[in-house]
């Protein structure tokens, strides 16, 4: 699929963000954190991503209901790997009960 196929659907993915998924982007977005442009439901080939920091090669994605598909993931994961991206995958549990551990998480990967 070519990105300007994804482009519609990463647009409405945007403006349906679940809440976890807008709960994180609360503090990546306009460089809040580190100073670090984030983009958010971003067209990366064949794929969409949640988050992703093109400078650092950081791709963050949140897992739920709608996520669980662990072969599809692995499959998607091994080809951005490939493409020079770390990929972090956090549960919404996670943002929900965990945020500081996830920002903290997020920020060790960004200054290994």
């Amino acid at each position: 699929m070519e990105k300007q196929y994804l482009t519609p659907i990463a647009r409405k993915l945007r403006r349906q963000m679940t809440p976890e998924e807008q709960k994180l982007w609360y503090h990546l977005r306009s460089s809040r954190f580190e100073n670090i442009k984030f983009r958010r439901q971003f067209p990366i080939d064949n794929y969409i991503v949640d988050f992703v920091s093109l400078a650092k090669r950081l791709v963050i994605e949140i897992n739920g209901g709608q996520h669980n598909q662990d072969e599809d993931d692995k499959i998607r994961d091994g080809y951005l790997r490939k493409q020079d991206f770390v990929v972090l995958r956090f549960w919404n549990n996670d943002v929900n009960k965990n945020l500081e551990s996830v920002l903290e998480k997020i920020h060790q990967q960004i200054h290994s």
